[in-house]
């Protein structure tokens, strides 16, 4: 399902700014249109002016704002891998080679579907350019997946859940205010931002047929970026409502380099220790935003 998701976030994205662009389109048609009869009202100096720079007067006149909402974004699939493979001590969880489906030695899965909180203070600098702190919060990623060990073909499941915690700082151009047109009452943006992440991993849990191996978690500050794309909407002199689709790479996530332990299914034999080394995959999503800026 979150390949489905995420691979036509493109193609909803360019739908919707179709959608929005039909009331443009309508108006357009209707002003061009010639007039039955004359107007008797002088039309005031300026009035194109005006109108044409819209909310960039208002977020002029209002220049630091704040923005919460929601976000909701998913993951293609990717692997948990050693970060190295030939590690003896600790030991590598899966090492070097090629596993039963012939791919690597790892964990094939998914990170799923799910939401997180999003929020930022910003500083329009410019009509056109606008700078901003970003705080994201995910506070639970799931994890689901298979190994691929060489020791058996039967299933391998893999399990295990995260959150992340990143701070960045973007910067966004309304493209309107540099000769782009508007979309009826949307205002086309885009934008970019860099940052740190911190991605902190639960224990993962790997079930074979007669054991169940916990690997332990671990923490993992790091570089992180973003790309987006959206309207805004005004819904009041001070508010304005934006959509917006957004790429975000988190970057790594990384198990403990610390002692997990085997575990027997039917409880016959104690835990066995196993100090293992680090694993690592990389966590990028797409999704959507939904927020609100309120200029003071």
């Amino acid at each position: 399902m979150t390949r489905v998701i995420t691979g036509r976030f493109p193609a909803a994205l360019a739908a919707f700014l179709l959608i929005a662009a039909a009331p443009a389109l309508t108006f357009a048609q209707t002003t061009g249109a010639p007039s039955n009869r004359a107007s008797t009202a002088p039309s005031s100096p300026g009035s194109g002016e005006a109108t044409a720079r819209g909310s960039s007067g208002a977020a002029a006149a209002h220049a630091f704002y704040v923005r919460a909402g929601f976000f909701f974004d998913g993951s293609e699939p990717m692997r948990f891998r050693d970060e190295d493979c030939s590690s003896t001590s600790p030991a590598a969880l899966y090492g070097c080679g090629d596993g039963v489906d012939g791919a690597p030695l790892s964990s094939l899965g998914d990170f799923g579907t799910t939401g997180g909180i999003d929020l930022g203070l910003g500083y329009v600098l410019a009509p056109a350019l606008r700078v901003e702190v970003i705080v994201q919060h995910h506070p639970r990623i799931p994890f689901k997946g298979r190994a691929n060990f060489l020791q058996t073909t039967a299933r391998q499941d893999v399990s295990a859940e995260l959150s992340t915690l990143t701070g960045m700082l973007a910067a966004y151009v309304d493209l309107p205010a540099l000769g782009l047109p508007r979309l009826g009452p949307f205002t086309p943006f885009a934008g970019a931002g860099a940052g740190l992440s911190r991605i902190r991993i639960d224990d993962t849990r790997m079930d074979f047929p007669r054991t169940r191996t916990i690997v332990p978690g671990g923490r993992r500050t790091g570089f992180a970026w973003m790309a987006t794309v959206g309207l805004a909407m005004p819904l009041g002199e001070r508010v304005m409502l934006d959509v917006a689709w957004r790429h975000t790479d988190y970057g790594t996530i990384a198990t403990g380099k610390a002692t997990g332990r085997i575990e027997w299914r039917d409880g016959s034999r104690p835990p066995f220790p196993l100090p293992l080394a680090r694993t690592k995959a990389e966590l990028r999503r797409d999704g959507w935003v939904v927020s609100l800026r309120y200029a003071f």
